[in-house]
């Protein structure tokens, strides 16, 4: 069991430098989660829940506008905007993340089958689940739930 004190290190990918750097893994208690996140926010990312489909909790960017979609607990860099696109299911999806080394992925088997969890790499906070029925060429959808992301303009 990790420790709250733990100064592992991790690689993320910085979209704002593009380039690859050691940061902190980000370790809280469940009080100090629920002290910065909304009570919907906790529950998606830190109990790994769902929020309801179509409801739009997710800052958009405007038409043309160039940003990141970033971690709402630890502010890590997760999906740029140029990789999202319309599923019609209800939940943001994106087609790649901006580095295999911002998430992380685990075999979710609640609800009686087998689904790839996607979680923050740097605070392990539960984002969504990625399928392999996206666009071409990967193929890729990681549908994410969108109070667990925040918008920043243009990197």
């Amino acid at each position: 069991m990790k420790t709250f004190a733990s100064q592992e290190k991790i690689k993320i990918f910085d979209v704002s430098t593009g380039r690859i750097q050691e940061v902190e893994k980000v370790y809280k208690t469940a009080a100090q989660w629920q002290r910065i996140l909304t009570l919907e926010q906790y529950n998606v990312t830190r109990l790994k829940g769902t929020e309801q489909p179509f409801t739009g909790r997710c800052v958009l960017p405007k038409k043309g506008e160039e940003g990141v979609y970033q971690c709402v607990g630890c502010g890590t860099d997760l999906f740029l905007v140029s990789t999202q696109y319309e599923s019609n299911t209800g939940w943001p999806s994106f087609c790649e993340p901006v580095s295999e080394l911002n998430i992380k992925t685990e075999i979710d088997t609640s609800y009686g089958s087998a689904r790839v969890e996607v979680l923050c790499a740097r605070c392990d906070a539960h984002l969504g689940h990625v399928f392999n029925d996206g666009p071409p060429p990967a193929k890729k959808r990681y549908c994410m739930n969108g109070v667990a992301l925040k918008f920043t303009k243009k990197y």
